[in-house]
């Protein structure tokens, strides 16, 4: 039995003072976004919340899907750093961006960098290095491969589009592939629902056939993602069955917004190549703020 939970748009907060630099771009957008609405419903102490009870349940391994801070600002890259040494190891916790993330020109460089202990594939040099594919990689934990891949790019205003291009397709699946072929439960973390109608137009993510494709041709048990703060699951054509592609809240979401409350996904799965099990259960934040309770349990 290996124990996988599941997290996305951690959004952490607060948002630190910005210099003008910073807020000459795009970001004014986001800064106006934050302090209208955003600040309103994402709270820390949820998110902190969130990490306890992931805690106690004490899961093999914790999947974030993206948009970890809100602007890509220096100092928010700086404050998830030092967050994911709280959240776990390296080896224990594995990331992948959001557009979020990428907010600008040059922050999806940046956070790679400042996180790339948490991006780094089995294989891949220990330290970062400049103009290196970071996304995919694959990491091996237990009887599972994890295949991360990214989907963040910078944008314009008012648009928050994610690109899934044919590099990073052809690799994922020839990490697919391998994955299989040793007999591994092949799970792909992505930040943009590769599912066409997911998300508004102007959030959408560009590659959607391609990544199908990816999918059918490589293979796949499970894929994770975040982005639209939904508790969804949708479906993608396998080799032998449907793949289960399943959508989280934000984990950093309080009570009273348009969007649920924040929750994680926690997977159980157990059996061998051909008969996988997975026993999926979601846990969200209480009507009262204080705790997580289980919401759902389902088996794919």
């Amino acid at each position: 039995m290996f124990r996988l939970a599941h997290i996305s748009d951690v959004h952490l907060g607060p948002l630190p003072a910005l210099t003008f630099v910073e807020l000459f771009s795009k970001r004014i957008t986001g800064f106006v976004n934050w302090h209208r609405n955003r600040r309103r419903h994402l709270f820390t102490n949820t998110l902190d919340l969130v990490l306890d009870d992931i805690e106690r349940k004490a899961p093999d391994h914790l999947a974030i899907t993206g948009d970890l801070v809100n602007l890509a600002s220096r100092l928010e890259i700086a404050a998830v750093r030092h967050w994911l040494a709280e959240a776990g190891q390296p080896e224990n916790v594995s990331v992948v961006p959001g557009n979020h993330d990428a907010y600008v020109r040059g922050a999806y460089e940046k956070s790679t960098r400042a996180w790339y202990p948490y991006m780094r594939g089995d294989a891949a040099p220990v330290e970062w290095q400049e103009d290196m594919h970071v996304f995919p990689y694959l990491r091996v934990r237990g009887p599972v491969a994890i295949i991360g891949c990214s989907t963040a790019v910078a944008t314009p205003p008012f648009s928050a589009s994610g690109y899934f291009g044919r590099r990073q397709a052809r690799e994922t699946v020839n990490m697919l592939r391998a994955a299989g072929e040793a007999g591994l439960f092949r799970v792909v973390l992505i930040h943009h629902p590769p599912i066409r109608g997911a998300t508004a137009f102007h959030k959408r993510m560009i590659g959607i056939r391609r990544f199908a494709a990816t999918i059918t041709s490589g293979g796949a048990e499970l894929v994770l993602h975040g982005h639209t703060h939904l508790d969804t699951v949708h479906w993608l054509p396998g080799q032998t069955k449907p793949v289960p592609v399943v959508g989280i809240a934000s984990a950093s979401q309080g009570p009273g917004g348009h969007k649920p409350p924040a929750g994680y996904n926690l997977f159980s799965i157990s059996g061998s190549p051909g008969d996988w099990n997975i026993l999926r259960e979601r846990y969200a934040l209480t009507p009262d703020a204080q705790s997580l309770a289980l919401a759902e349990m389902t088996k794919f």
